[in-house]
This record gives C-alpha cells, structure tokens and sequence, in this order.
C-alpha cells in the first residue's frame, strides 16, 4: 500500500506545499531483520527502561520470519528509509470464531513521531482486518505508564475501556 503524504512547509505567506513525500507501507523482509532488532532495543528501553538481550530478540524476529502463523512485521518507509514499525500476531477467538489481530513492538523514530507513521501503519492494518471476513478485531497492550501512546492509539479510535491484561512471563 502506498500512501501519499503532503507536508505543507511554508516559504511564504501563502504557504505553498514546498515538499512532498510517498510513505509506503509493506510486510518487512528477512534481510531488515537488523533495523528491527535496533528499532526493538529501543523502543524497550525507551518504554520500559529494559535492555533486551541482541541474540534472544533477533532469534525471536527471525522466528517470525521463519513461521508466518506466529506474526507479521510491517514497516513504514519514507525515502528508502524505514521510519517506523509494527508486528501483528494472531489470536484465535472462540466466541468471534475468528482470528484477533495484536499489534505489538509499534516503534517510529523519533524524528518522524507526529507526522503520521503509526496512523498509516494503523489504518493499514486495519482495511487488512475490515477486508478479511476471518479477522474480528484489533487488540493491543500498552505499558501503564506509556502515556503518550495510549492518547496515540485513543485517537486511532481504540478504546482501553474493556479489558485489562494480566500476564505471568518468564
């Protein structure tokens, strides 16, 4: 999917478009394996405040790739650049008799925040869930005290209102 994004930069009172740039958006390939892996780091820390160990995180993005029934990796591009990214895994609902996608791992660089990365990721993945008569939803989790994303993903039009995750995790 390619979405065509406008920036208008003025250079003068009338504000012309003075730039304009194509944001694409696709599944990420084995060989960007890499960007992810830094990209992960990242956004652990950043979130969380946790150092996540290279070959443990790498070994888990390349699982992915390895087996498509555990995720898919998008990744936003502007520019031959990758600038943001997210992975959908899959829940199977008994009661939707349906497939629930989790987005999980969303990161967007710091240069490109609030210019709409997460929003095209987002709505992509989202006309994917509307399109597909075996896909009931979309679902994520968003660490307590991530402030900033939960206002991103309210106003994507996500509500955090239903249900609460518990978790044990090794």
């Amino acid at each position: 999917m390619i979405l065509i994004k406008s920036i208008i930069l003025p250079d003068d009172k009338a504000a012309k478009v003075t730039k304009i740039q194509t944001m694409i958006i696709r599944k990420a390939k084995p060989e960007e394996l890499s960007i992810l892996c830094t990209f992960q780091q990242h956004m652990a820390l950043e979130t969380e405040k946790l150092h996540l160990d290279e070959n443990t995180l790498s070994s888990g993005i390349q699982a992915v790739f390895n087996d498509p029934s555990k995720g898919c990796y998008y990744v936003a591009e502007e520019g031959n650049k990758i600038v943001g990214m997210l992975l959908i895994t899959y829940e199977w609902s008994d009661w939707r008799n349906r497939t629930v996608y989790w987005i999980q791992s969303v990161y967007v660089l710091p240069e490109h925040r609030r210019q709409g990365v997460y929003k095209a990721l987002y709505e992509h993945i989202l006309n994917q869930a509307k399109e597909s008569h075996s896909v009931g939803g979309i679902r994520l989790y968003v660490d307590n005290s991530n402030h900033q994303a939960k206002l991103v993903y309210t106003r994507s039009g996500m509500n955090g209102d239903h249900y609460q995750v518990f978790e044990w995790m090794k």
